[in-house]
């Protein structure tokens, strides 16, 4: 599937989706909300309703031409990333993108119970929040305690704190000049 597109499902994390979402395009990627539903607007996990771009019912198919600037992100939150892993046509279409050649994200609760749906993540180092991790390591995967890593083509976040991370590991996997230029416009640094 070609471009950047993030998954919303009923119940999402906020700031891990939006947070995300902004990070990203400030560094001028032209990120996809993409709603799970029957309808464009989604409910967060704290009752915020967002209008997403397009419906998952109207993208058009990995048609094996995706590339590692091609992303699919999952944001986690409860029971967001549950209603995620459990849409079957979501997990085929990511092995499908994966396997193509395309770079997948996850954050939160969404590496253990999307990612961890991968035919094959052995050696795959990653990072979740804190009880997800299980299903990955049983699979041979290694987890990390860092706000974001990423892993061949797979980035994934801890958790809602680390979103602004996320985003940006997500947009240094892209290979974006712009990296530096947002991660001085957030001022993240404590000092």
């Amino acid at each position: 599937m070609k471009g950047v597109h993030l998954f919303l499902a009923d119940g999402f994390e906020d700031v891990e989706a939006l947070g995300t979402c902004d990070v990203l395009r400030r560094g001028g990627v032209n990120v996809r909300l993409v709603s799970m539903g029957k309808g464009l607007v989604v409910r967060s996990s704290h009752g915020v309703l967002v209008c997403a771009d397009e419906r998952f019912g109207d993208l058009v198919p990995d048609d094996g031409s995706s590339t590692a600037a091609d992303v699919m992100i999952f944001p986690g939150g409860m029971p967001g990333s549950r209603n995620l892993a459990a849409c079957r046509p979501l997990i085929r279409l990511m092995q499908d993108h994966y396997d193509a050649g395309g770079t997948l994200a996850a954050i939160c609760a969404a590496p253990g119970l999307v990612l961890s749906q991968l035919r094959d993540v052995r050696g795959l180092e990653f990072t979740c929040f804190s009880g997800f991790e299980d299903a990955l390591l049983e699979k041979g995967a290694r987890f990390i305690e860092a706000p974001a890593v990423t892993s061949g083509r797979i980035v994934t976040g801890r958790s809602a704190g680390h979103a602004l991370a996320f985003g940006l590991q997500i947009l240094a996997r892209m290979g974006s000049p712009r990296v530096d230029e947002v991660d001085y416009a957030l001022h993240l640094d404590t000092e």
